[in-house]
Parts: C-alpha cells; structure tokens; sequence
C-alpha cells in the first residue's frame, strides 16, 4: 500500500509517534490503522450483531418496570 499526498507536519507527527512506541514509521501506521479497524467494528456493529444473534427470537417487546396504560383526561 503506497500512502500519497500526507502534510509534512503529519509525516513528522507519525515520526514522533513511531520514536515514542519503538516502531519503524509502517508499523506504527498499521497499528494505528488496525486500532482503528477494530474500534470502529466494534462500535458500529455492535447493534448489529445482537439483532443477528437474537434475530431467531421474533418480535420481542419489553416494558419497564413500573410502566401501565393510563387514562388522561383532556379538557375540551
């Protein structure tokens, strides 16, 4: 994978961050790019994932404790 058009200020800044974490500049650039992989798939899927788990269930509703139809008067 060739990476093109990256600021200098941000090629430096993966330099630093790469120095700090004993790694060359690409293997701080994959870590950086596989944290991000994972925490996005676990964010955003995780929705996902227990509808899918639950999905053999069919229709499930839940109430709260506590929660009853009530009857509200309105004046006219």
């Amino acid at each position: 994978m060739t990476i093109r058009n990256l600021d200098d200020e941000l090629v430096d800044a993966l330099k630093k961050r790469a120095g700090e974490h004993g790694r060359s500049m690409e293997a701080e650039a994959r870590r950086i790019l596989a944290d991000a992989v994972v925490a996005d798939a676990l964010t955003v899927g995780l929705g996902s994932r227990i509808r899918g788990r639950f999905a053999g269930l069919g229709e499930v509703t839940a109430e709260r404790p506590g929660d009853r139809p009530r009857e509200v008067e309105l004046d006219a």
